[in-house]
């Protein structure tokens, strides 16, 4: 690790918690926030205008042009490589945390733990190293090695996963596909398919379902 300051832009769609990260990151005479977004959209810009070394998002964070959560941090490894991510949450489901470290984004932070240790995650981040924090960590500690996990959600494939959580956050079959950029076809057959790995015959069934494991917050809207 050198003496060179960390370089920061923030991303997330409460202004309260936005403000209190970075109130708090500031703090650190090593890290530098050089941008703030309340969505993929404003992220993207962010990092298209301001060059920095890690980001810091929030998992769910709708109304952007880019999506969010597994869908916006492939966007962001693909457009811009060497920058690291650290994933804030509030979702402690362990099948989207196994597809998110699968997926390289190994530094994630839950909002219940102490926002006091989220230096510790940037500073882990810049290192290209792994950080969960305590809660994230516990959850990661009860997913079996060498298996898929143990619920029937970790059957999904990261695209059905994403699909399952933007239809069951409210978005239509239409909605979606604008979103990640595919046919409605393709995102029907995903769907689908997530249904048919999952015993789930009715949409009221699959809503109920991404309630029930966690997979969307309470707090967001759901079509019933």
């Amino acid at each position: 690790m050198t003496s060179s300051t960390i370089r920061v832009i923030l991303a997330d769609d409460h202004p309260v918690i936005l403000e209190g990260v970075r109130y708090e990151l500031e703090r650190s005479s090593t890290i530098s926030v050089v941008g703030t977004a309340r969505n993929s959209t404003e992220l993207m810009a962010a990092l298209t205008n301001s060059p920095c070394d890690v980001v810091v998002s929030d998992y769910v964070m709708p109304g952007g042009s880019y999506g969010d959560g597994l869908a916006l941090f492939s966007a962001i490894h693909q457009r811009y490589p060497n920058v690291r991510l650290v994933v804030l949450s509030m979702m402690e489901n362990p099948v989207v945390l196994r597809l998110l470290m699968q997926s390289g984004n190994c530094c994630i932070f839950s909002k219940a733990d102490p926002i006091s240790n989220l230096t510790i995650a940037v500073h882990a981040a810049y290192a290209n190293g792994r950080y969960l924090s305590p809660r994230m960590a516990a959850i990661a500690a009860a997913i079996k090695p060498g298996t898929r996990g143990s619920t029937a959600g970790s059957l999904l494939t990261r695209r059905e996963l994403e699909v399952v959580r933007f239809f069951v956050s409210g978005m239509s079959v239409t909605e979606i596909a604008e979103l990640l950029r595919r046919s409605k076809k393709t995102i029907s057959t995903q769907k689908s398919s997530a249904m048919l790995k999952l015993s789930i015959e009715r949409d009221a069934d699959l809503v109920r379902y991404g309630i029930e494991s966690g997979l969307v917050s309470t707090a967001e809207p759901v079509n019933s």
